[in-house]
């Protein structure tokens, strides 16, 4: 058997490797051993896939968080369960904030704004409940009556915050010009996707029914907007008439009786009759001392 002789400068490095055992593996990389270079590109790439991810909280967040994380020897299980919690968090928010924009309020006024001592006829507790929006599910509907003044759109519009809370799709109109744009749609041949449209959302809130008189293609279309949410989706409607006085908005006995039959199958009604919250405040103004000079 012959064996194969050594070269000198293969006996000088395999003695080298025997003096000194470490010389002869490579050496290892680590995360604390990586060069700037390196920890840069994946920097850069960390932050581009987030972005591609769209986790725009997490891209903003994850650097102060990491040194936070180092300082408090968090694992890194905690570490990520914080930057996603943020994240979430983000997210909700922002799609609370779409929800409440597309509802298009005029103004935002919740129920703890309202003055509930200043109309004792009015049930309180059962407009607090119906802010934790079961009535909503359930498709049923709201009606908010009375005289001009007494925080009937407030009302409307606090119980469609609370409801947008809930994440439900809510919109906004006044029944003028939610009829404006059904007659116009019709006009444009329109009138069909804008019904699709009005279908899709869960609380559809009509404001100031009864303040302008409409025409009866207006009027009919109207009814039609009503009649096709029955046991399907919600209405909350305020109005300055009483339900015997619809006759004068849709223009005939016979569709309004097929309306409230409709509408006040699955309703909770609140008459708000009293006096007027902006002609008070207008009086205590007058009855202020003038103030000297």
């Amino acid at each position: 058997m012959t064996t194969k002789k050594k070269t000198s400068s293969e006996a000088t490095s395999a003695n080298a490797a025997a003096q000194n055992p470490s010389a002869a593996k490579p050496p290892t990389t680590t995360a604390a051993t990586k060069t700037p270079a390196k920890n840069d590109a994946n920097h850069l790439l960390l932050k581009s896939n987030l972005k591609q991810l769209r986790l725009p909280t997490m891209k903003a967040e994850f650097e102060q968080l990491a040194r936070e994380a180092a300082q408090s020897n968090q694992t890194f299980e905690q570490y990520l369960l914080r930057l996603t919690e943020l994240e979430v968090s983000a997210r909700a928010s922002n799609t609370l904030n779409s929800r409440i924009k597309q509802a298009q309020f005029p103004v935002h006024k919740d129920l703890d704004t309202y003055d509930f001592s200043a109309l004792p006829s009015l049930n309180k507790q059962k407009v607090l409940e119906l802010a934790r929006g079961d009535w909503i599910t359930q498709h049923a509907n709201v009606c908010l009556l009375g005289q001009p003044g007494t925080g009937k759109t407030h009302l409307s519009i606090a119980l469609g915050l609370a409801a947008c809370r809930e994440g439900v799709r809510t919109k906004f109109f006044t029944a003028a010009a939610l009829v404006n744009q059904l007659e116009e749609a019709q006009k444009k041949f329109g009138l069909d996707q804008l019904l699709k449209r009005l279908d899709k959302i869960d609380l559809l809130i009509v404001d100031e029914l009864g303040y302008l008189s409409f025409s009866r293609s207006g009027a009919e279309l109207l009814f039609q907007v009503f009649a096709d949410r029955y046991e399907r989706r919600s209405l909350l409607i305020t109005s300055n008439l009483s339900f015997s006085d619809w006759d004068q908005i849709f223009q005939g006995e016979r569709m309004t009786a097929a309306l409230l039959d409709r509408l006040t199958h699955h309703c909770h009604i609140f008459e708000m009759n009293g006096e007027s919250f902006r002609f008070k405040e207008s009086m205590k103004e007058k009855k202020k001392p003038a103030k000297q000079d």
